[in-house]
Parts: structure tokens; C-alpha cells; sequence
């Protein structure tokens, strides 16, 4: 059972508890995307595993009124195990997810991954046109090529500003750059992308621009952020019109993730100490 503290940050340990937090955000207009905890396996067994809990998923989804969708990471699924490993399992997930009509988002990982991750997934959402999206961090300098790629292809993008510690050999490291880098390519995505934007931030800065950008050239567009995370601002931009989405992890693992939530924000070491002092 998750601790108090920690359900802030996480739905529970079941896909059960994730479905029925879902539906809560449905109820203030807010769409889900599940993602069940786990990542850099190491073996196929576990890899496959977390695949069948995710067509299964799927299946939940598909048969309820749910309005929700997944997200996978590639080192949860064998890319640590092998490149067709990861492609065999990503490829089953997705074609599970066009046959009930629930979108699939690929996370992205820490660099080494990203050219594994966007052959397989540009070679999924072309197959399938659509029905897909994956996750591309601003902080790499390959961005922009990559965006220019992704372009004409029949899915989405989020864009987020990046998380791993990447050399400065691959990444920009300076706060203000990446914040630089960010702005200029969501601003190329709305000018550029016919099937929407997804931008991944809490910034007040970027969300309120991506209003803009939409109300200049009309495209598409949603926010994603994630849960425990500005849920007000979440439910205010849905009241107001905007797709929200609200990245939802859940399942056994979620200490470790749990902690680098509480590290990453103040407030949210805050909430934490508060927490256990009450």
C-alpha cells in the first residue's frame, strides 16, 4: 500500500487505482496517461512482463468509459535487452492500442536511447497513421532535427524540457539556454505540425505561450503535466477550454520515482515534511 505521502505523487500500486483516479480527472475534464513504474530491465522476462501488464492495460481502457491513454518507456519494455527485443514488445502494444482506439505515448529516455526510440516509433505511427506520440527533450541539441523529421508524420510530440544529465558534448546545460532552446521550438512545432503540439511543462511561461501560438496559427495543441503537480492550474486550463492531460504513474515501484519527485521542487520537499511532521 502507498503511503499518504506518496499518493500526491502516484495513483497506487494497481491499475485498478490508476483507472479510478482517471476518472476523477475526467470528472474536471482533465484526460489521463497511464504509465506503470519500471524501467531498465535487463532481462527479457521482465521487459515481457510489463508488456502483457500493458496490453492488459490497454484492454481496461478500451472496454470502460475511461477517457485515457498510455505512456511506455523503451528500457521498460527491452531496449536494455536488446534493440528487436523492444521492438518486437513496443510493436504489439501499439498494435493492441489501434485495435481499441487508445493512444500510445513512447517516453523518452536519456540520449543514448533516442535514435532506437524514434526508428521504432516513427516506423509504428507511419504503419498505423497515427494513434501515437513520443516524447522529445529540448535540452538535446539534436532536437530540432528531429522535430523537422517527426514533421509530416501522422502523430504527436510532446516536447519537454529534459530531465536526464546529459554531457555537454549532446545537450545544452545552461538553465537559460534550454529555456531559449525550449521557446524556439515550440514555436517551430506550431508553425510546422498539422496533428497537434503537446507541451510537457508547469511553466506559467510556456503554457501561456502555447495559448498564444495556438490563437496566431490555429493549430492543435495540450499541456501536459504531471500528477501532484499544479492539479489547480491543471483543472483551471481545462475549465478554460484546453486540453489538459495528467501524467499518472502508478504500480509497485514507486518509491524511486516518488523521490525524485520530492527532490526535484521545493514545495514538493515541503509537502513531504509537512507530511510527516502532521
Amino acid at each position: 500500500m502507498i503511503p499518504p505521502i506518496a499518493s500526491k505523487f502516484v495513483a497506487g500500486e494497481t491499475s485498478a487505482e490508476a483507472l479510478e483516479h482517471a476518472r476523477t480527472l475526467n470528472d474536471r475534464d482533465v484526460t489521463a496517461i497511464l504509465n506503470l513504474l519500471g524501467e531498465h530491465y535487463d532481462d527479457p522476462a521482465g521487459a515481457a512482463a510489463d508488456t502483457d501488464a500493458y496490453l492488459a492495460l490497454i484492454d481496461d481502457i478500451g472496454g470502460s468509459d475511461v477517457d485515457a491513454c498510455i505512456s511506455v518507456k523503451p528500457s521498460q519494455i527491452g531496449l536494455d535487452v536488446g534493440e528487436d527485443v523492444f521492438e518486437d514488445n513496443l510493436t504489439e502494444i501499439a498494435d493492441r492500442g489501434a485495435e481499441q482506439d487508445v493512444f500510445v505515448w513512447v517516453d523518452m529516455e536519456d540520449y543514448t536511447t533516442t535514435d532506437a526510440t524514434l526508428d521504432a516509433y516513427e516506423d509504428l505511427v507511419r504503419r498505423h497513421e497515427g494513434g501515437m506520440g513520443v516524447c522529445l527533450q529540448a535540452n538535446l541539441k539534436r532536437t530540432r532535427e528531429d522535430l523537422e523529421r517527426l514533421a509530416d508524420a501522422p502523430g504527436k510530440v510532446r516536447i519537454v524540457k529534459g530531465a536526464y544529465d546529459e554531457p555537454e558534448s549532446v545537450a545544452y546545460t545552461d538553465k537559460e539556454r534550454v529555456d531559449e532552446v525550449y521557446r524556439e521550438l515550440i514555436e517551430y512545432m506550431f508553425e510546422s505540425f498539422d496533428d497537434g503540439v503537446a507541451v510537457g511543462s508547469h511553466d506559467p511561461e510556456f503554457v501561456s505561450l502555447a495559448r498564444e501560438l495556438h490563437e496566431e496559427h490555429g493549430t492543435p495543441y495540450e499541456i501536459q503535466m504531471l500528477m501532484g503537480v499544479r492539479t489547480d492550474a491543471q483543472y483551471e486550463l481545462a475549465a478554460d477550454g484546453v486540453d489538459v492531460y495528467q501524467y499518472i504513474p502508478y504500480g509497485g515501484k514507486w518509491f524511486s520515482y516518488f523521490y525524485r519527485r520530492v527532490r526535484e521542487r521545493k514545495e514538493n520537499a515541503l509537502f513531504a515534511l509537512r507530511a510527516i511532521l502532521n
